[in-house]
C-alpha cells in the first residue's frame, strides 16, 4: 500500500481503526471516529474496492479486516468474538467445556433462548460443536488453539475483562 493510497487523513484514520480492531463494523466505526454516516460509508466502499480491506457478512454485519491479513477461517472466529456474548461463550467454553445451554446460560447470565442463538451462530460458522450424551447436549469449542490465538492477539480491542479473567490473560497486562 502506498502513501498515496491513504492521502486523505479521513481515510487513513478509518483505515487505522480497522487495523487496531480487526472485525470491526460500520455502526462501530460510526461510534469510534466522527464523521457522518455517508462519509464513512464512502471512505469504506473505496477502501474495499481498492483492495485494502477486506469485507465479511457474519449473518449481523458487515465487518472490515485489513487486506490479506486474515484468510477466511480467522475472519469466521473474529466475527464471533466481535459479539459481546459469543466472545463469553467462546470463552467458558474453552475454560470449563463442554458445556449445555443451561450451564452457559447460568455462567453468561443470559437467557437460555439468547445462548441457543448465539451456539447455533457459533455452530454454523463451524467453531462449535454439538455433542449429544443421551438427553444431555453439551458444546465444545471445535479449534481451541485457534480461537484462542486470535482472541489473545487482538484482546487490545476486545475489552472483555470477564473473558480475559476466564482465559488467564489478566495478569498479562
Amino acid at each position: 500500500m502506498s502513501e498515496s493510497d491513504l492521502e486523505l487523513a479521513s481515510r487513513r484514520a478509518i483505515y487505522q481503526r480497522i487495523a487496531d480492531a480487526p472485525g470491526s463494523h460500520s455502526r462501530a466505526l460510526l461510534e469510534d471516529l466522527d464523521y457522518a454516516k455517508g462519509t464513512l460509508q464512502y471512505h469504506l466502499r473505496w477502501l474495499a474496492d481498492e483492495g485494502l480491506v477486506d469485507v465479511s457478512d457474519d449473518g449481523q454485519y458487515t465487518r472490515y479486516y485489513p487486506a490479506a491479513e486474515f484468510d477466511k477461517d480467522d475472519r469466521t472466529v473474529m466475527n464471533a468474538l466481535r459479539r459481546e456474548y459469543s466472545r463469553r461463550i467462546l470463552a467458558h467454553l474453552l475454560t470449563d467445556g463442554p458445556l449445555s445451554t443451561s450451564e452457559l446460560s447460568d455462567r453468561v447470565g443470559k437467557a437460555q433462548s439468547t445462548v441457543s442463538w448465539h451456539l447455533s451462530k457459533l455452530a454454523e460458522a463451524g467453531l462449535v460443536t454439538k455433542q449429544r450424551e443421551g438427553r444431555r447436549v453439551t458444546y465444545e469449542v471445535d479449534d481451541p488453539d485457534h480461537v484462542k490465538y486470535l482472541y489473545t492477539i487482538h484482546r487490545q480491542s476486545f475489552t472483555d475483562r470477564v473473558v480475559d479473567r476466564l482465559l488467564g490473560l489478566w495478569d498479562s497486562y
